[in-house]
């Protein structure tokens, strides 16, 4: 079965990927594409729709299209991210828009958004008209998680409800998503579909919380991203947030004074920030949230109609993404 093999899959994903653009034209829309999806990563989401579909005792293979989809949708919405943060980095590796250009970025993206979508022509039409729908929405949801991450920036009065709303958009919807769509394929029940929804939502919800601490604590030998990215753009972050809560007046002054600043020696600002952090709490806060809401998902297991054999899988898979220093 799929989940007894599942560690050689994001392997398998690369393969399909490679080459797939070689020989279409235009080369400087399509080289582009072939590079971010060359870059690797964890294939997290391909991954879950194709776990979810074999968990719901489907044919993992019909849901190939799908996950597909949701990687390249998944690495679209990266490359347009990395132009809005001005990002250089990657996965370790040079941006789209630093190794071409900012138009080559957008323009290759923008092929990447309806390629994802042209992937569901594949499914009969009840299952596409499911996927479709899903998508749609999923999609819309991630623009809007965006563009609040855009708009916190420049806000000094953002609470903790309202960027948790916001990562829930921008990153849990599209793991709650890849899940049920391997739930859709596999034609489980629409009770088990909206289940493993939620399961993979606050997941994904822990994964993000999770991503904002490694990116001022990982090592950047392994987190593949700028470490202190967040702090340099000024982002408010669950751990800046926190932050905030925990400090004495002239703290927070002197705490939101460093992040309306843009010095020459961001490895200063980085360092300093993150000290704000330890010494707040708000970096044990974040960890302690992460566990919050990885317990969360683990709670909505109990009402999927599946065994306690894959539902420790899923608990399995979950504590061990949660575990993760990538």
């Amino acid at each position: 079965m799929f989940y007894a093999f599942n560690r050689k899959i994001p392997r398998r994903v690369c393969k399909i990927f490679r080459g797939i653009f070689y020989f279409k034209e235009p080369k400087g829309l399509y080289e582009p594409i072939e590079y971010i999806l060359g870059l690797g990563g964890k294939r997290l989401r391909p991954v879950l729709t194709l776990m979810t579909a074999d968990i719901f005792n489907g044919d993992y293979k019909k849901a190939l299209n799908a996950a597909l989809s949701v990687e390249v949708f998944h690495n679209f919405s990266l490359v347009h991210d990395d132009i809005m943060d001005d990002a250089p980095l990657r996965r370790g590796e040079k941006t789209v828009h630093e190794k071409w250009d900012i138009n080559t970025g957008i323009l290759s993206g923008d092929a990447m958004l309806i390629m994802a979508y042209q992937l569901f022509e594949n499914y009969e039409s009840t299952t596409f008209q499911s996927l479709a729908k899903l998508f749609g929405k999923t999609a819309l949801e991630v623009c809007e998680g965006q563009q609040y991450d855009v708009d916190f920036e420049t806000r000094n009065d953002v609470t903790i409800p309202e960027y948790l709303k916001m990562i829930e958009y921008k990153t849990a919807v599209l793991v709650g998503a890849a899940m049920k769509m391997g739930a859709i394929v596999a034609h489980a029940s629409e009770d088990d579909q909206n289940n493993i929804y939620e399961f993979g939502r606050n997941l994904g919800i822990a994964f993000q919380l999770q991503d904002d601490y490694l990116d001022a604590f990982g090592d950047p030998k392994t987190f593949g991203k700028q470490v202190g990215g967040d702090i340099i753009e000024n982002k408010k972050t669950y751990l800046y947030l926190k932050a905030l809560e925990f400090s004495n007046e002239s703290d927070r002054l002197e705490l939101s004074q460093l992040f309306e600043s843009n010095p020459e020696n961001v490895n200063t600002k980085i360092e300093l920030a993150k000290q704000f952090f330890v010494s707040t709490g708000s970096a044990q806060a974040t960890k302690e949230a992460i566990e919050e809401f990885t317990k969360q998902a683990f709670s909505g297991l109990e009402a999927l109609n599946i065994s306690e054999d894959k539902k420790h899988l899923l608990k399995t898979f979950g504590n061990n993404l949660m575990n993760r220093t990538v």
